[in-house]
């Protein structure tokens, strides 16, 4: 049975907005230039403490955004909520573990593998359910392992490499879990046993793994090696350039491997160096501000990587914090923990600040205590609020940069004529002119002359618009012009970059499934007129449309009529005849999803949205030239309506949504890189929040504004500020 996905009225997918937003000459680049001379603003605040002392515990992002802390030298796990700052317990482990390892899974769910509370490694390893709270055992681990390495791969497998076996013996082994399976493989040995190493998903889908010791009190090795999953096969990668264990690799937003401090042989060293996955080579890098061993490293929303704590090679262990820039390739000190800590853990929060936990702070000790480290550079901000709580509105670039607001319904489902606009110099909104109409699940289009077309949408629960009206920018008024054929809400509205005409596609003319709409219409701008042209293969609503460099626009995905009420069908309007023709399906059947053209204009990127089984983490990309698409790396968290923009980068922000079943509306966004095929965490806005509009300002940052919640609808706006 398909759900339509509803909250408060029926949600707008707003695309239109994503033609509409890009800016023209945006000053991004200076605007970052000034973020990075900032002064160093960062500190360090307690976080309270947890019901049990911890040394090497694990600290694991949930999808719901608590953090998961298992073992430490006990069986004991607890969770804590960065938005109230308060710690729960919860049930055991069946095994005390200690340097094991935590794994979030595509299900959501966290395996834990290994570890030993002395020297001998932990035998088996169980998974947390986060959705019952409780853990299951999983037989089938090979031999007792700790000091070893865990990674997700791109199929959802989990691949364990080397580590103690017992009494100090490393192991070359690896093996493969199969989340589907629920059950442990084997796959091919590394050339070199080791321990105490670390090992990196690239962009490319291999694993390098490098350095560690040959056993608890052997060689530190220099060497480095290359697992290629599809193959289940190892090769050697160049060597680094210093010995090292008890170091720290970091994947940095460039898709290189920053590697940081460690031991070689028994001494301490301050030296990092940088993997290129594209040439196989090292680069050396400046020294960090101390000599550093058994730190954690967290990569930051900015892309700069924080190490916290560890030690210099003795006591007292540090209490000391640096900061690597990416940019410039340099290391500087931030500002220092509030407790020495050593074997501690770390996470990044969905907000973008840093949760550091247990560890010892001198010789005999175990800390319970946690504190959270705010960078300077947060990536979301509060915005002046609206004067009118809002959801389901639209907003559009104007040539003097200022964003139009228009519409939207109010808490209780009243739909709003009202429309603002927001000059970014200021954070300030302003009156204009309201809509002739008031109306919600609108687009709103910009045309080639800079004014707006405002098209179809509803009055109330049981009225659907076909009124369109046009905002001139120069007079700060509205014009109504002629009606749309079709009542619609719920549609697309693309304008074709060669006739400056607007392409209307699809849509609901009533609640009903069954009201999908497979028309489409044609408006003039120089007239103000509408004109039918041909209809497209199926009926879609809550689906994506995308201009195309060729001309063309693609069509995909929606809710539809018939027996494919979820469909995956993608199809191509050419102007130049007003014809549709079929293109190959999306892999994936979804509506409420989200569509953006890359930069490189041959791909466009589908995300998200809502499938047979609920909200979709999955992403595909959609070849221009070939007609054919392609699964790429999912989303970290499902969601269904989301909104998204394309960065003065080239990245692709996706903000907030519905997460679906335990989730609920998301205050979450991350970033998508092509070049690298990853996501990275983009923060958090000042709250929970769908159905609101969003626009790419002058400077290169991204203005939200309106939406709504559990409470209704809101008032705020959040501006988003990318990184370099």
């Amino acid at each position: 049975m398909i759900r339509l996905r509803s909250h408060g009225l029926l949600a707008a997918l707003a695309l239109a907005c994503a033609a509409a937003c890009s800016p023209d000459e945006p000053s991004f680049a200076t605007a970052s230039a000034a973020l990075a001379d900032a002064a160093d603003t960062s500190a360090w605040t307690p976080a309270g403490t947890m019901a049990t002392a911890r040394v090497d515990p694990t600290a694991t992002l949930l999808r719901n955004g608590y953090v998961l802390v298992t073992g430490g030298g006990t069986s004991a796990a607890e969770l804590y909520d960065p938005r109230t700052g308060r710690w729960f317990p919860l049930g055991a482990m069946a095994t005390a573990r200690q340097r094991h390892t935590a794994t979030l899974l595509p299900s959501g769910k966290v395996l834990v593998v290994g570890g030993g509370t002395s020297a001998q490694g932990a035998a088996g390893s169980e998974v947390f359910d986060p959705d019952t709270n409780t853990w299951t055992g999983l037989n089938g681990l090979d031999l007792p392992r700790s000091q070893h390495t865990a990674t997700l791969l791109p199929s959802g497998q989990v691949l364990i490499v080397g580590g103690d076996s017992s009494f100090g013996n490393a192991l070359a082994t690896a093996l493969l879990y199969e989340p589907m399976k629920n059950a442990w493989a084997t796959t091919s040995p590394m050339a070199a046993a080791r321990l105490g190493h670390t090992a990196t998903l690239l962009p490319n889908g291999q694993v390098l793994v490098t350095g560690g010791r040959d056993s608890a009190n052997g060689e530190v090795l220099s060497s480095a090696e290359l697992y290629d999953p599809p193959s289940g096969t190892w090769s050697p990668a160049i060597r680094m350039g210093t010995q090292r264990t008890g170091h720290t690799a970091t994947l940095l937003l460039s898709g290189q491997v920053l590697i940081a401090g460690g031991f070689a042989g028994s001494l301490a060293i301050a030296t990092s160096e940088l993997y290129d996955p594209a040439t196989g080579t090292w680069t050396v890098l400046g020294n960090l501000p101390s000599l550093w061993v058994f730190h954690t490293a967290t990569l930051l929303t900015s892309g700069q990587v924080l190490i916290t704590g560890g030690s210099n090679g003795g006591q007292p262990y540090l209490d000391r914090a640096a900061l690597y820039d990416p940019n410039t390739g340099t290391w500087s000190e931030t500002a220092p923990l509030t407790s020495r800590r050593i074997s501690h853990a770390a996470a990044l929060l969905p907000s973008g600040e840093v949760l550091a936990l247990g560890g010892v702070a001198e010789a005999g000790s175990r800390n319970a205590s946690a504190e959270r480290y705010r960078p300077s550079f947060l990536p979301w901000r509060p915005a002046k609020s609206l004067a009118t709580a809002r959801a389901q509105l639209t907003a559009n670039r104007l040539p003097s940069g200022g964003v139009l607001v228009a519409g939207g319904s109010a808490t209780g489902g009243g739909a709003l004529s009202s429309a603002l606009v927001y000059d970014e110099t200021t954070d300030a909104w302003s009156d204009t002119a309201a809509l002739g109409t008031a109306r919600f699940l609108h687009t709103a289009t910009t045309l080639g002359n800079g004014r707006v077309l405002v098209t179809g949408g509803q009055k109330d629960a049981s009225t659907w618009l076909a009124s369109t009206e046009v905002y001139a920018p120069e007079t700060g008024t509205w014009t109504q012009v002629a009606e749309l054929g079709t009542r619609r809400a719920r549609h697309t509205a693309t304008l074709l970059a060669g006739s400056g005409q607007v392409l209307v596609t699809g849509g609901a003319t009533g609640s009903a499934a069954a009201s999908s709409l497979a028309s489409a219409e044609l408006f003039n701008a120089s007239t103000g007129t509408w004109s039918p042209t041909g209809p497209m293969g199926r009926a879609r609503a809550y689906h994506a449309a995308v201009p195309l460099p060729s001309g063309e626009v693609l069509v995909m995905g929606g809710l539809s009529t018939g027996t494919e009420s979820i469909t995956p069908s993608a199809e191509l309007y050419n102007p130049a005849t007003g014809t549709w023709r079929p293109t190959a399906p999306l892999t994936t059947a979804r509506y409420g999803h989200v569509a953006v053209l890359l930069g490189d204009g041959r791909r466009v990127l589908v995300v998200g949205g809502w499938g047979t089984d609920g909200a979709l983490r999955s992403a595909e990309v959609y070849d221009v030239g070939r007609g054919t698409w392609k699964s790429v790396a999912s989303l970290n968290t499902p969601r269904y309506l989301p909104h998204a923009a394309v960065l003065p980068t080239g990245r692709v922000l996706v903000v907030t949504g519905e997460g679906g079943s335990g989730l609920g509306v998301l205050d979450s966004a991350e970033v998508y890189d092509a070049g690298t095929d990853m996501w990275t965490p983009a923060g958090t806005l000042s709250m929970r929040n769908t159905h609101h509009a969003l626009a790419v300002l002058p400077s290169g940052r991204v203005l939200v504004a309106g939406g709504s919640n559990s409470s209704g609808a809101r008032a705020g706006a959040d501006v988003y500020t990318p990184v370099r």
